[in-house]
C-alpha cells in the first residue's frame, strides 16, 4: 500500500472525497461514567448519566467516554501489540489472512461501499470458547475461529485481556442505553449472552500520498449495536453533524472511548436514536492505528423494534431481520467489491 501511485480502486467519487480541512467538532458530549461504576451507585447518578446518555444518542449518534473503568494498563498493552503485528514482514502478517469462509485474521483490501479503504486489518472474537461461533448464512457458515500470529509474544494474551475489560464497559453501556429508552437496566443483555458475533478490529492506516482523494474508510454506519473505540492520538475520525449535515472532526481525548450507536440500536428504539455516519481521514506523514470492538448479538437474533418503545402512536418503523444474516452479507461486501449496493437497515423500513 505504501510507496505505491494511487490506484483507482482507492479514488472516492468526487463528492466523497474529504476537504482539504474540516473543522474540530464543538459540543461532542463526554460523559464521566464513574458514577455508574462506583461500589456506592446511587439510582439518581445512574439515572442521570443515562438521561445524559440518551441525549446523545438522540442529538449525535455517538459521545466519548472518560473515567470508564478499562484499565489504563490493558488499553497500553493492546496497543503495543498492535504496533508489533502490523510491524511484522508482510509475509507473516500473509500467514493468518484471512477468507471468505472464516473472516477472522488480516486483511489488506477492505472496501467500504464498494471503494477500497487505504488501510489493513486484523480480525478478532474476543470470546474463542471452543468450539467457535459460526454464524448460518444461506450459503453456508461464517466461522468465527481466531488466527494467532506465530511468535509474537503477549500478542493473544494482551487482545483476551483488552476484549475482556471492554465487554464489562459495552454491557455497561448497554445497559444505560436500556435505562434511558425507559426499560429495565438488563433488558438488552439477552441478545449477548449466547454466541455472540462481537468482534475486535486492528487498524493501521499508513501514511497516504494522496489523502485529498482516498479515505482511510469511506462514509458508513455501524451496523452492529455499539461501537467502542479506541484512537491514537493523530486524529482522523470524522463524523456527520446532525444538525447540518456537515463533516467534522473528532479530536482525540486522552484515555477516552468514542461510543458509537449502532444500526441495532436504532432499530430497537424505533428511530429514537440514530446510528452515527462517520468516515476516517488520512494523512500523508503519519500513521494511525485505532481499536475498535463491534459489540454484536448472537446471529440468531431476530432485530425489530422493542414491544416496549411502540405503540398505536409509534408504530413500529422496521420489519424484522435476522442479524445473522445481516451480518455475514456485510462481512462479505466488505470482503469484495460488489455489483450491488451493500445492504442496509433502510431496506427493512416499513413504508
Amino acid at each position: 500500500m505504501g510507496g505505491l501511485s494511487m490506484d483507482q480502486a482507492f479514488v472516492q467519487a468526487p463528492e466523497h472525497r474529504p476537504k482539504a480541512s474540516v473543522a474540530e467538532a464543538d459540543g461532542i458530549p463526554v460523559i464521566d461514567l464513574s458514577p455508574l461504576l462506583a461500589a456506592d451507585a446511587d439510582a439518581d447518578g445512574v439515572d442521570a448519566l443515562a438521561a445524559e446518555v440518551g441525549r446523545a444518542s438522540r442529538d449525535w449518534g455517538f459521545f466519548v467516554v472518560v473515567r470508564h473503568g478499562v484499565p489504563a494498563e490493558a488499553v497500553a498493552r493492546a496497543a503495543e501489540a498492535q504496533r508489533a503485528f502490523f510491524a511484522l514482514p508482510p509475509e507473516r502478517r500473509a500467514a493468518v489472512a484471512r477468507s471468505e469462509a472464516a473472516p477472522m485474521g488480516y486483511y489488506a483490501s477492505e472496501h467500504t461501499k464498494n471503494v477500497r479503504d487505504w488501510k489493513e486489518v486484523f480480525d478478532l472474537v474476543p470470546r474463542q470458547t471452543p468450539p467457535p461461533p459460526t454464524t448460518a448464512v444461506a450459503d453456508g457458515d461464517l466461522v468465527f475461529d481466531n488466527k494467532w500470529p506465530d511468535d509474537l509474544p503477549g500478542f493473544r494474551e494482551a487482545m483476551e485481556e483488552y476484549g475482556e475489560a471492554v465487554e464489562e464497559l459495552a454491557f455497561k453501556l448497554l445497559e444505560l442505553i436500556a435505562r434511558s429508552l425507559g426499560l429495565r437496566p438488563d433488558r438488552l443483555h439477552g441478545y449477548f449472552k449466547d454466541d455472540q458475533t462481537t468482534f475486535i478490529r486492528l487498524n493501521h492506516y499508513p501514511p497516504c500520498p494522496s489523502p485529498d482523494l482516498a479515505l482511510g474508510v469511506g462514509r458508513h454506519k455501524d451496523a452492529g449495536a455499539l461501537t467502542v473505540l479506541y484512537q491514537d492520538d493523530v486524529g482522523g475520525l470524522d463524523v456527520r453533524r446532525r444538525s447540518d449535515g456537515e463533516w467534522v472532526r473528532v479530536r482525540p481525548v486522552p484515555h477516552s472511548f468514542i461510543i458509537n450507536v449502532g444500526d441495532i440500536i436504532q432499530v430497537w428504539s424505533n428511530d429514537k436514536y440514530e446510528s452515527a455516519e462517520h468516515r476516517v481521514a488520512v494523512n500523508v506523514e503519519k500513521e494511525r492505528f485505532s481499536i475498535p470492538f463491534f459489540f454484536n448479538p448472537a446471529g440468531h437474533t431476530m432485530v425489530e423494534p422493542l414491544e416496549e418503545v411502540v405503540s398505536d402512536e409509534s408504530p413500529a418503523r422496521y420489519n424484522p431481520y435476522n442479524w445473522g444474516e445481516f451480518f455475514s452479507t456485510r462481512k462479505n461486501s466488505n470482503f469484495k467489491k460488489l455489483d450491488v449496493e451493500n445492504v442496509q437497515i433502510t431496506h427493512f423500513r416499513k413504508n
